[in-house]
């Protein structure tokens, strides 16, 4: 990391390692913002997004159908910023194929993340969102994947760096404050989320996302717990009743400008543009999101109108609804959710098969799997700015 990068204006001080490297180790929030009227217009959308998305998400009449949905397709886009190429798909066949993926597999990275999720949202009725919880998510996030010199759960105790492929300390892009300073930045960090505040949460949320990435605590998963860590606040606050918005679609889309504006907040104190940014995505995605659910719940009440005007039993009722939760289904998992016999449960598979709701894989004589075609492709669908992109991993340390 080359200090002649680093402004006068920028967000914090540099250090000089005694190894000989130097580190950037950023300042306490709030930072000194400038209110300009074009940040209050973006302040004043993302909240109204969100609070359209709130009292959507209040009225829905099953809004369980869509929780899980929406962490799955988080899961998948938050990891493939860091490069994987698990999509949806992939994770749903795996999950109902009950085939355990190898440690090298993307989607073992993706059920983590759905896993920690999951765990977070859980500890949040007794548990606040803290350092403690963090390191809970992160052994969640990382359990089984790159091995035990990753330190699954714990903040790291050596130097870690961002920059590409193969590059030295020095040759780093960026390099995040050395292990014996990064205990005060998280306490600072904690301090700030739990402390009150005139900010709006949509602007908190902003700084706290990239002061934690400008720490970087784990030697791996920081850009992933960072984006989670989004969700688990917004729930803690009461800003959604159900988890419903996320942020790595639209991060994802613009990846090479999320990167370009967390570095130039530390480079030259570009706080505006960063939260400007920001802002622009939690608008974006709860439109996104609003019509998404809709286009969810259209399909649910299409599906249990047309079975009941066939006078369907419940059961083919409540296998539609797992079909939300899991788009993928074998015979053994409808016998397991409807709780009859095998034999059974193949005959209301068969009745969702002859409706069209349901579509059997092809070339599977053994362990037969159906595939609600309809809503994974509402799911997989990109935003209204466009496909998502792809890249491998460019082996920085993340």
């Amino acid at each position: 990391m080359q200090p002649n990068e680093f402004s006068k204006r920028r967000s914090g001080r540099l250090v000089k390692h005694p190894r000989g490297y130097w580190a950037f180790v950023p300042n306490p929030l709030p930072p000194e913002l400038e209110l300009t009227w074009e940040l209050a217009g973006e302040v004043s959308a993302a909240d109204r997004g969100v609070s359209e998305l709130a009292g959507i998400a209040r009225t829905l009449p099953n809004p369980y159908l869509l929780i899980r949905p929406f962490m799955c397709r988080e899961a998948v886009l938050s990891s493939r910023i860091e490069g994987t190429q698990a999509s949806l798909s992939d994770l749903y066949f795996f999950e109902a194929a009950r085939v355990a993926p190898s440690p090298t597999s993307d989607v073992l990275e993706v059920q983590n993340y759905v896993r920690a999720l999951e765990h977070g949202l859980q500890r949040l009725n007794k548990l606040p969102v803290s350092l403690r919880l963090i390191r809970e998510l992160h052994a969640k996030l990382m359990h089984g994947v790159g091995g035990e010199h990753l330190t699954p759960g714990e903040f790291r105790r050596s130097q870690n760096w961002i920059g590409p492929p193969g590059c030295t300390l020095n040759e780093a892009k960026f390099v995040p404050p050395p292990p014996e300073e990064l205990m005060d930045s998280l306490g600072e960090l904690e301090k700030f989320w739990h402390a009150p505040s005139p900010l709006p949460l949509v602007v908190r949320l902003a700084l706290i996302h990239y002061q934690f990435e400008a720490i970087h605590p784990f030697l791996d998963g920081n850009g992933r717990i960072g984006r989670l860590l989004l969700t688990l606040l917004m729930c803690s606050e009461k800003a959604l009743p159900q988890p419903m918005l996320y942020l790595s679609a639209y991060f994802e889309r613009h990846r090479d400008d999320y990167y370009r504006h967390l570095l130039a907040v530390s480079q030259d104190g570009r706080w505006s543009e960063w939260i400007s940014f920001f802002l622009r995505g939690v608008a974006e995605e709860s439109r996104d999101t609003i019509q998404r659910s809709e286009k969810l719940l259209s399909l649910w009440q299409r599906y249990r109108q047309n079975l009941q005007t066939v006078r369907s039993s419940g059961l083919l009722l409540t296998l539609v609804d797992d079909l939300f939760h899991r788009p993928y289904l074998t015979f053994t998992q409808a016998a397991k959710t409807l709780n009859v016999t095998f034999r059974a449960a193949q005959l209301n598979v068969s009745k969702l098969v002859d409706v069209g709701i349901l579509h059997e894989l092809p070339g599977r004589t053994y362990g037969r799997m159906f595939v609600a075609h309809e809503i994974l492709k509402t799911l997989e669908a990109p935003g209204a700015s466009g496909k998502s992109s792809r890249s491998r991993k460019d082996g920085s340390a993340k």
